[in-house]
Parts: C-alpha cells; structure tokens; sequence
C-alpha cells in the first residue's frame, strides 16, 4: 500500500494504456511521499549445501551484496525494495527456442521498471523465459516471484525457468520453491546444463518438469554447526531433514529423496538416472499441481472431459515428455494426441490440455504446458 494519501489521488486502470499509466502514477506518488514501505527484518540464513560458497559455475560476474535475506515483496506497488542476482545471472526471452533464438538480454536490475521494460516484448506471445546459471541465494527468490508478478500483471500466461545450477541455500531454495509452486512455472534444465544439490528442490516445485542435463544429489550441511559428536550432529539435521520431507510432500516430489541425499557424503554427488527422476517425482507433470487442476476442470467441465484430459496427459507425459526429448517437439507431440482423446472441445476450449499455448514469432510449433489430470482410465 502507498504509505500517505497520495495513494488516493493515483489515477486507476480503466483501460490498457491506463493499466500500464497506473503503475507509472503510483511510482511517482511514492516519490513524493519520501519513499516506498521498507523490508522487514530478515532470519539469518542456518541451512546450506556443501557447494553453498562455491563460484558460480557459469562465471557471472559479482554484483553488491545485499545484506541479509530476500526482502518482504510488495505485489500492490511499483516499489520493491533493493535486492541483487549477486550469486548468478538471469536473461530473458521471449522464445523456448534457445538455439535458433539464444538466451535473450541480460535482466540488468530486478526493480519493478526494469522487470517490466525486460518482459515487454514477451506479452504479443504470452511466453516469458527466464534462464538463470549461478547458485540459488536470496537474488534466486527474488528473481523468480518478481518475474511471475509483473508477468501476472502483463498476462504472460506460460513462464519456463531455464535453469542452470550446482546449488546454493536450501532454505532459499524452499522459499523459491514455494513461489514457483504458487505461480505457474515450467522448470527446464536443458542437456547442456546442470541442477545439482539445492537445485534438486527447484526442480520439484515445478508445474511441469523437463530434464535433458544432469541432476545430481548429497548430503546436508547446517552452517555454523556447533556439533562435535555424531549424536548432536545427528539432531541437528533431524530437523533439517523434516523441514525437507515436508516441503517435497507438499511439492508433489518424494520424501524419501531427503532420506537418500543424507546417505550421499557432501563432497561426493549421486547422479540421479532418468528413471529416478521419474520415481522420485522430479520429472514431467506435477502430481499435486495435477490434482488440483483436476478438481478445477471436474467442477467446471464435468467428469467425462477431466477424465479425457487425465488420459491425455498420461500419454503426453510417456510419449511427449520423456528425458532426451526436444523441448520445442513437445507441443507438435502434443497436438497430434488431440484427435485421439477428443480434443479440442467445443464445449469447454479454454480447458483442454493445450489450451494456453503462446504463438510464436517464427510460425514454428508452440510450447506445451500443459496442466491436465491423471488418474482416471483411459
């Protein structure tokens, strides 16, 4: 909220150029009130991985420190207080199309302007795509719930996390997490990359998962442990470990993935096979993102058409989505299961499983994202 009455005198969206003045409007009320709301104190951060202070694979350059944890988020405002990718990098693009289109521009700042001047050009397509190399840190958080704001607010409907990382903090990596679960993200580690660690649990937050690179698994380490027996070094990653069985309970993943990373030694990592993923929940459809849109669709569409759509998206997660397949073959894959499940639906067309592509600029076959169900017969 603007912190005196010059919020009540700022114009309101009436139309489309007005949507865009509005934020403008509200910038410039917050300057002549002294200033936006402030951050609340941030907990120091207790939990990390072995790789937590290793350099940033892909050689992004250190930008400022911010001090202390990713501030409160003010998603009413065009204020958002100052915070810096200093663990990695981000580019954006509009296109999933990487080799034909590259990783798009540099996101120079993660204020509110410049988020919003670098997704501009995504809006005609509906498609934002964030690739991210470096480590997974308090800039990480930010990055991701401010991209799917301003990208709620632009209605970019489809938004692919590009990622590229060793690891980082894993309470960071729960609270990004989180986010991602709550905004409608594809994460996408592509074959020449790496989700290591830290990663692992980005990776299970997504509404869909596809994994052409490696991803790989260790052991936890609490920072600063004052622990000098096994017994206490034992207690003191109990809690850890139930804090991370239940964040992948809640993101669709298996807990048991939290029991096998303690029996890998931190300075060693478990790469996990394409059928682990597949067993651990880390790959293709999320089961919980799934029912939900079930219920949704069920409710709206009525239970024949949930149940087409359930059988769809099993037969799009074997055949479409399977490691080593081409991400930009996903949505041809895609359409040509349409005729057989009874797809597009003239009675309800905003629902079916590929309702939402974006177009794209080169004529060339969209994305999927598809957010269908499972669990009925085919």
């Amino acid at each position: 909220m603007l912190p005196c009455a010059a919020r009540a005198a700022a114009p309101r969206p009436e139309t489309d150029v007005g949507r865009w003045l509005f934020p403008l409007a509200m910038c410039l009320a917050l300057a002549a009130c002294g200033g936006g709301p402030a951050a609340d104190d941030a907990e120091a951060p207790t939990v990390t991985l072995a790789d937590a202070d290793a350099p940033v694979r892909s050689g992004a350059a250190t930008r400022r420190r911010v001090a202390g944890d990713a501030p409160t988020y003010y998603p009413d405002v065009t204020y958002w207080p100052p915070v810096s990718l200093d663990g990695g990098r981000a580019r954006i693009s509009c296109e999933y199309d990487y080799a034909a289109h590259g990783d798009g521009e540099p996101l120079a700042t993660l204020e509110f302007f410049g988020v919003v001047e670098a997704l501009q050009d995504c809006r005609e397509l509906g498609l934002v795509r964030v690739r991210y190399e470096g480590r997974i840190d308090a800039g990480f958080t930010a990055l991701v719930q401010r991209v799917a704001e301003v990208a709620d607010r632009m209605e970019i409907g489809t938004r692919l996390l590009d990622l590229d990382s060793a690891g980082g903090h894993v309470e960071e990596a729960i609270k990004a997490g989180d986010r991602i679960g709550e905004s409608d993200w594809t994460v996408w580690v592509r074959r020449d990359s790496l989700c290591h660690s830290a990663c692992v649990l980005i990776l299970a937050a997504g509404d869909q998962r596809t994994v052409d690179g490696k991803v790989g698994i260790h052991r936890l380490m609490r920072d600063r442990s004052t622990a000098s027996t096994r017994a206490e070094l034992s207690a003191e990653l109990a809690q850890v470990n139930g804090e991370l069985r239940q964040y992948l309970a809640r993101n669709g993943a298996a807990e048991t993935l939290a029991d096998l990373m303690m029996t890998v030694p931190n300075r060693n990592l478990r790469l996990l096979k394409p059928e682990e993923l597949d067993l651990y929940g880390l790959q293709g459809t999320n089961p919980v993102e799934d029912d939900l849109n079930r219920i949704r669709v069920a409710r709206k569409c009525g239970e024949d058409f949930a149940r087409r759509r359930d059988a769809f998206q099993r037969a799009f997660d074997e055949r479409c989505m399977a490691t080593g397949k081409a991400y930009g073959a996903m949505a041809s894959c895609g359409l040509a299961l349409y005729p057989r499940f009874g797809f597009p639906d003239p009675e309800c067309p905003d629902d079916a499983p590929l309702a939402a592509l974006p177009k794209s600029r080169a004529g060339a076959a969209p994305l999927a994202t598809p957010a269908g169900g499972r669990g009925a017969a085919e």
